[in-house]
């Protein structure tokens, strides 16, 4: 699976990048239809310590999932999204299977 990373308002390092892409890719485990991943991280200027904002959009056959959260790190925040993400996919699946049987 394809993941891109794209950074708003600063440059992400190389090891935030290797970490987002190992922690998306593991979605493939949930769901094999995924057909690429986009993560979006942003950095909000806000006084607060929560400024870190993660976009994950999965590109499945007929729908988008997107999850959004807000965390202190970048880290957090893609651990968040991509926990998220397993339940929807196994949602999606259970659904999938139903229809079939």
């Amino acid at each position: 699976m394809k993941v891109f990373v794209q950074s708003v308002n600063f440059n992400a390092d190389k090891d935030l990048v290797e970490f987002v892409e190992k922690k998306v890719s593991t979605l493939e485990k949930y769901y094999d239809r995924i057909v690429d991943a986009e993560v979006f991280l942003k950095v909000q200027q806000t006084s607060e310590k929560e400024n870190k904002t993660v976009d994950v959009k999965i590109n499945v056959p007929g729908d988008d999932i997107i999850v959004k959260k807000v965390c202190k790190t970048f880290e957090e925040g893609i651990s968040l999204c991509t926990d998220t993400l397993k339940r929807q996919l196994n949602k999606r699946k259970e659904k999938q299977r139903a229809h079939h049987v």
